[in-house]
């Protein structure tokens, strides 16, 4: 007796426009976010994109890494001096603020039925 290998095949239903545009979307969100997790790590990568574009990123030095901390701090307290700067402003103009009106003054609502 001789077998007869029959091979099953996957039957997928056509996609649609909006279908296609939404895997296309998943498909380069995963792509992209694991770029980003290889872009941000510490350590040194070369990456290449079909030999269109390609990069190289080494990470920063003692000497860069001082630098850079110097700029946070300079942008962080530019960043707290322009907040002070607006509360200052903002108590400047005395907004005018919403008091509650006591029961005396509201009015019944038997009266108003």
């Amino acid at each position: 007796m001789t077998e007869i290998q029959t091979t099953r095949f996957i039957e997928v239903e056509r996609m649609s426009v909006d279908q296609l545009a939404g895997a296309f979307v998943m498909i380069a969100g995963a792509i992209g976010s694991l770029l980003l997790v290889i872009w941000q790590s510490k350590c040194h990568c070369k990456m290449n994109l079909c030999y269109i574009f390609s990069c190289e990123r080494r990470p920063p030095n003692e000497e860069e890494m001082k630098s850079l901390k110097d700029q946070a701090i300079k942008l962080k307290e530019k960043k707290d001096k322009k907040k002070d700067e607006t509360i200052e402003e903002v108590q400047e103009e005395k907004t005018p603020r919403l008091i509650p009106k006591t029961s005396e003054e509201q009015p019944e609502i038997d009266k108003l039925v």
